[in-house]
């Protein structure tokens, strides 16, 4: 059992773009279960797919019907849509993959580790700002950890205001998604 959703960075320039989303998730097709559609407590429905090392957890532990916390990563051509690829599962409890307590119970656990239910930590390299729509638009490029890894560098835009004078820093954002957009809460200039 992972003991917090979203680690701590590991080094002032680690990009990254990961969230946690309280929901449940129904794949399109019974028998393909990578695809599918997860609905958040709110009954807002997104688009997602299932990563390879997440899809066996799903098959033996996942209940269609519950909800469960999503640890996901984002993707988005625009600020009004967003596609999750699903990551993992995390399970607040020591009785892993139980049903969920109390919502009380719930956000008591998030707030312990300064964590909201669909919050966001994108770092990467600040390349647009747009200061008449307020949306910015963050570079993500993840190290490659092997000769065959696939990282390729994506954008991430994100509803806030940042000044032009940061245009091209690496930066760190926590946004929270509201509906089909990620709102930019706070930020820090890593280096300019």
């Amino acid at each position: 059992m992972i003991k917090s959703p979203i680690q701590e960075v590991t080094s002032k320039m680690q990009a990254r773009a990961i969230g946690i989303i309280f929901g449940s998730y129904k794949p399109y097709e019974s028998n393909l279960i990578n695809k599918g559609q997860l609905t958040d407590n709110n009954g807002i429905i997104l688009d997602c797919v299932v990563l390879g090392k997440t899809l066996p957890l799903i098959k033996k532990h996942i209940d269609f019907e519950k909800n469960y916390f999503w640890i996901v990563y984002p993707r988005n051509k625009n600020i009004e849509t967003i596609h999750i690829q699903i990551a993992g599962v995390w399970e607040p409890f020591e009785d892993e993959f139980n049903y969920l307590k109390s919502d009380q119970e719930v956000n008591d656990k998030l707030d312990s580790l300064n964590l909201k239910n669909n919050f966001f930590s994108i770092r990467g390299k600040l390349i647009f700002i747009n200061s008449e729509e307020k949306e910015i638009v963050i570079k993500v490029s993840i190290l490659k950890t092997t000769k065959k890894s696939n990282n390729k560098p994506f954008k991430i835009t994100i509803k806030g205001e940042i000044s032009m004078d940061y245009l091209n820093s690496f930066i760190s954002v926590d946004a929270i998604r509201k509906d089909h957009s990620l709102l930019m809460q706070s930020y820090e200039i890593i280096e300019s």
